[in-house]
C-alpha cells in the first residue's frame, strides 16, 4: 500500500520547485480523475503555478479539450501518443509551462474502448524542450482510490526527475 502522506510530501515538494521558479503547470487528467491537481494545489501558494486542469474521462471529453481525435483513433485512447496529446493540449490551453496528460485502465476493462488493458496507464509530460512519455503497469490496489494513489505517486516521481 501506498502511503498517502508520502505521496503528498512529493506534491509539496513539486509545487513549492515549481512556486519559486516561477512555473505554470496544467492538467489533462483521466484515469486519476484530478487526483495530481488536487495534490499540487494543496500547498499554499499554489494558484501562482496552476493554470487550469481538465478531467477528461472519456474520449469525447478529451476531443473537445483538443486531443485529436485521429491520435485517439490511430493509437488508442491508452496509449503514450494520447497522454502526451493530452498533455500539450492543456499546455496550450492554458498557457502554461508544464503540460501532464495521463490515461490508463484502473481496474476492469474499458467495454468502450479496445486498447483497455486492466492496470495499464501512460504518462505525457512537456516541459520546456522536454516532452516525454512513460507507461506503467500497476500491481493489484484494493480500491479504485488507491489505484489513483500508485498512480499519482508515479506520476510526482517523473516529474520531481524531470524537474530537479
Amino acid at each position: 500500500m501506498i502511503n498517502e502522506t508520502d505521496v503528498i510530501q512529493k506534491y509539496e515538494r513539486i509545487t513549492k520547485h515549481l512556486i519559486k521558479e516561477k512555473l505554470t503547470i496544467s492538467t489533462m487528467e483521466s484515469c486519476t480523475a484530478g487526483m495530481v491537481a488536487n495534490f499540487l494545489t494543496d500547498t499554499e501558494g499554489s494558484s501562482a503555478i496552476m493554470k487550469g486542469a481538465y478531467i477528461t474521462y472519456s474520449n469525447e471529453a478529451k476531443i473537445k479539450q483538443g486531443v485529436p481525435a485521429d491520435i485517439i483513433e490511430k493509437n488508442g485512447v491508452y496509449s503514450r501518443e494520447t497522454a502526451l496529446s493530452m498533455a500539450k493540449a492543456c499546455m496550450d490551453s492554458y498557457g502554461a509551462d508544464i503540460g501532464l496528460g495521463v490515461t490508463g485502465t484502473l481496474g476492469n476493462t474499458d467495454p468502450e474502448n479496445a486498447d483497455s488493458v486492466p492496470g495499464e496507464v501512460h504518462l505525457g509530460i512537456i516541459f520546456s524542450d522536454i516532452s516525454r512519455t512513460f507507461s506503467f503497469t500497476l500491481p493489484s490496489a484494493p480500491s479504485r482510490h488507491e489505484y489513483k494513489l500508485i498512480v499519482s505517486d508515479l506520476i510526482a516521481d517523473e516529474l520531481l526527475k524531470i524537474l530537479l
